[in-house]
Order: C-alpha cells, then structure tokens, then sequence
C-alpha cells in the first residue's frame, strides 16, 4: 500500500518512511502544507500520516478540511506536539481518523497505521459485493454465486485492490504499487500471472458467469460487471 506522510521535521519525516517501509509500505513525504495538500488528493494513496503544524498557508488541520471538502475519504492519521483535548478534537472534528501526540513511539504509530488500514472504505461495509462476486475483507473469504473461493494472501490483496476500485481502469504500475507495496524487483509481468490467476479462479471456474475481470488493453485491468 503507498503511504504519505505531510512532516515539515526532516528527521521525523525520515524515521516514519523507514519504520514504514520496514513493514513494506510504500511511503512518499512532502515538507509543507500546500505541497502536502496537493499530493493528499491523489486518490492514489491508501493513507495519510499529516503533522498539525506545518510551513506554508495553513496548518494541518486546514489541509484536513480541504482533502475532506474535495471528497477524498483516505483515512488520515493526525500528528501534533500539543496534547490538550481541545486540540484533539479540533483535529478529529477537521475529518481526521486518528490522533497521535508526539514524541510517539514508531511501534504504536504503525500500528495505529495498520488499524487505520484495515477499516473498509467509507460505506462499503465489511462484505464488498459486484454482482455475485461477494469479498468479506475481515474474513478474508471471497465467494462467488454462493460458492467459496481459496485466495492466497497476494490474490486476496490483488482482488481486494481491484474491487475497492471496482470500475476504474488501474494500471500495472498502479498495482504494483498498492498490491506489492515497497518490493523493488515486482515486474509488470508478474501482475499479469496474478491476474491470470484470479481469472482462472473467478470466472473460468464459473462458465455460465459474465467475466469480471476484465482487460484494457494498453492501460491495464478493471472490476466490472454489465449486470
């Protein structure tokens, strides 16, 4: 998954991208608030790690409120020196998912990270269905026309990815970089033999069934149905 972390400290920004990294995320840091707020509506992240004070033309908070005003819903974990409840509520009431208070220990923020990670997007719900294709992401069982479906773990995450997103068209580099996260010897290849392998999973093993993954050829694969 691909992580950005909006922290205006060198040294704290570069000890959040490695302990991240360690846990095999891909993470991007940008150093002040309107450079920050630019990259946090990318819908390509998965979450955002955002310092309450920030250089620029506004604080964290605003940037907060901006990326929920342009109706991005990436869970947003804030971080801030002031530990008075006022603060923390002014952070959560600007659309922040979580509050730590520095100094913070790396093992509690990844963490919180992880937990963050694991909530479903918003209003989908534990069981994601598309047409009847049904992925229960707390489970990790994925079930098509009633029947269940053995996932390895990368499987899991791939078709997790891609109906999460289902619809859009996401490139093999896009993948990459949610699905294998920070592995640097992924080739686009190999996101074609994992497609191949959730075809052969999803829609070959059922024949009467319209295919749902599909290809777009010279820009990469969707999750769709015509249902």
């Amino acid at each position: 998954m691909r992580l950005l972390v909006i922290e205006d400290e060198t040294r704290i920004a570069a000890a959040i991208k490695r302990a991240l990294e360690l846990h095999n995320y891909a993470v991007d840091t940008v150093g002040d608030a309107d450079g920050g707020l630019a990259a946090a509506i990318d819908p390509d992240y998965d979450l955002i790690i955002l310092d309450r004070m920030l250089p620029g033309s506004m604080d964290g908070a605003v940037v907060c409120r901006k990326v929920r005003a342009a109706d991005v819903h990436t869970p947003i974990l804030m971080l801030t020196a002031r530990g008075e409840v006022d603060d923390k509520v002014a952070g959560l009431q600007a659309g922040a998912d979580d509050y730590v208070v520095k100094p913070f220990s790396m093992k509690e923020l990844v963490v919180r990270v992880q937990v963050l990670l694991r909530r479903p997007p918003l209003s989908l719900g534990t069981v994601i269905k598309l047409a009847d294709l049904e992925v229960n992401i707390e489970r990790f069982e994925v079930k098509r026309a009633g029947q269940d479906i053995v996932l390895s773990a990368r499987e899991f995450k791939l078709l997790t990815y891609l109906i999460y997103n289902r619809g859009q068209t996401l490139s093999k580099d896009k993948i990459i970089s949610h699905v294998w996260d920070g592995d640097a010897l992924i080739l686009p290849n190999t996101v074609e033999v994992y497609i191949g392998y959730l075809r052969k999973k999803i829609d070959k093993a059922f024949p009467g069934k319209v295919p749902l993954i599909q290809t777009v050829r010279g820009f990469g694969y969707r999750l769709g149905s015509s249902d």
